[in-house]
């Protein structure tokens, strides 16, 4: 298997296609993994596109569909009629089924949906389209394997034998009473090892995790990692067992999640790809740009109002760099890790003694970092009063800085909004403006002015 695939590979399919030598192509890609199949298909233009997934069977072209990239996806789906996208949809679990539907507009969903042949799969997806974005609803796939308290253990194994069948994975058989209701679990190894006559509720296990359908997907990515889950049935408000969430729909939205908080580190408020227009590049990055121009300008205005300063000291303007630098990255360093905290629920305790333990930290690297100014400025021989001034208010700004990072995600979380916007510009202008002004204002009650 084949980690990166070749262009030489990817060549050869293109020609392949072009001859339309459909007996050579079928027998080249069948050699490959439907991922490997939908980076080629990733490679080549529409058309192309559209024709592998033509000749192919739907049984591998609705995995390789799932695999694409999903402006690819989208344009190979517009190429495909109603009755193509229903063929390729009912190879699918439901919740990758419901996915595939739901990229498509309105009115291709209602008539993908009609040419469904599969009833209780079509009503599955239609359940599934209904439930909000980001809920666990939206994820969760209505494959599973459940039994009934009262069966028998030799009753058990004849009837999960069709189930089975229709998952591609069992992780967990659920265990429901007459009402539908979740009541326990079951593994495998007590299936097989009891006794034919036992009745499923002596062997059971009550103490089941599970989520509620309208649970926030990040809370159930936060729950299958705090335990090490596989897999977690869903249930709605009467306890009744919908479906099950799987390990590798979390894993998706952990890539999404880290996907977003990384963009809004760097600044960028949508979500955008490299290939995406430059109107579309431009909107995701210009206002954070627009408010790094207005924190650059706050700093001007500062650094004139301190302009006799700077005239009698000329030094302390080559220093405000520095001072900018240390205070943004300080920043940056403090709301990095209470980000990651808060993502991993890892802040714990009361605001006052986490703003405590960031004004000691702080302070250490500040002494530490004031240390080496000052030896700087011995070096280059610079006065005492202005080398102890510099340190003393950068020791200053650094301590400001990391409770600013350390405050403001706190609150935003507190408030529901993103704490990861926190990390990039937002944190890095205010900052700036913030330690420039701390800067300037302890100098020069330091040097005298």
């Amino acid at each position: 298997m084949q980690f990166q695939l070749s262009n030489e590979l990817i060549e050869k399919v293109e020609i392949l296609v072009e001859d339309k030598n459909d007996k050579e192509l079928k027998l080249l890609l069948n050699e490959y993994h439907y991922a490997d199949i939908a980076e080629i298909l990733d490679e080549l233009d529409v058309e192309d596109s559209v024709y592998v997934i033509k000749l192919l069977d739907s049984g591998l072209t609705s995995d390789i569909l799932m695999e694409l990239d999903e402006d690819n996806r989208e344009d190979i789906l517009k190429h495909l009629s109603a009755k193509e996208i229903a063929e390729e949809v009912e190879e699918l679990d439901t919740d990758d089924a419901a996915d595939i539907i739901a990229e498509l507009p309105e009115n291709r969903q209602a008539e993908v949906i009609s040419q469904i042949e599969d009833e209780e799969h079509r009503d599955e997806i239609t359940e599934l389209l209904t439930y909000d974005d980001d809920t666990a609803g939206s994820l969760m796939a209505k494959e599973l394997v459940k039994v009934y308290e009262t069966w028998t253990v030799a009753g058990c194994l004849r009837r999960i034998r069709g189930q089975a069948k229709e998952v591609k994975r069992v992780h967990s058989i659920y265990v429901v009473d007459k009402k539908e209701k979740l009541i326990g679990r079951l593994s495998l190894k007590d299936l097989i090892v009891a006794k034919s006559d036992q009745k499923i509720s002596e062997i059971s296990n009550s103490n089941v995790d599970y989520v509620n359908v309208n649970e926030d997907v990040e809370d159930v990515a936060k729950i299958m990692a705090k335990y090490d889950l596989e897999a977690i049935p869903v249930v709605n408000e009467n306890q009744t067992l919908l479906g099950r969430i799987t390990i590798d729909d979390i894993v998706d939205v952990l890539k999404e999640e880290a996907e977003k908080d990384y963009q809004l580190a760097a600044g960028i408020t949508q979500d955008v790809e490299a290939d995406d227009s430059v109107w579309e590049l431009t909107k995701a990055r210009l206002p954070w740009l627009v408010l790094g121009l207005f924190g650059g300008l706050g700093s001007v205005f500062i650094m004139k109002g301190f302009e006799n300063v700077m005239q009698t000291v000329p030094s302390l303007f080559f220093y405000t760099p520095l001072i900018a630098a240390m205070a943004g990255n300080v920043g940056v360093q403090s709301s990095a890790i209470i980000v990651q905290g808060i993502a991993n629920d890892n802040v714990k305790g009361s605001i006052g003694n986490r703003l405590l333990k960031e004004i000691g930290l702080s302070l250490i690297n500040g002494l530490a970092l004031a240390f080496l100014v000052i030896l700087f400025g011995f070096i280059i021989k610079q006065d005492l009063t202005e080398s102890i001034a510099i340190a003393v208010s950068m020791m200053s700004v650094i301590v400001v800085a990391a409770l600013v990072g350390t405050f403001v995600p706190i609150i935003l979380d507190k408030r529901g909004i993103d704490p990861a916007i926190a990390t990039g510009p937002f944190i890095t202008t205010s900052n700036d403006i913030l330690g420039i002004y701390l800067f300037f204002v302890l100098s020069g009650l330091i040097i005298g002015f």
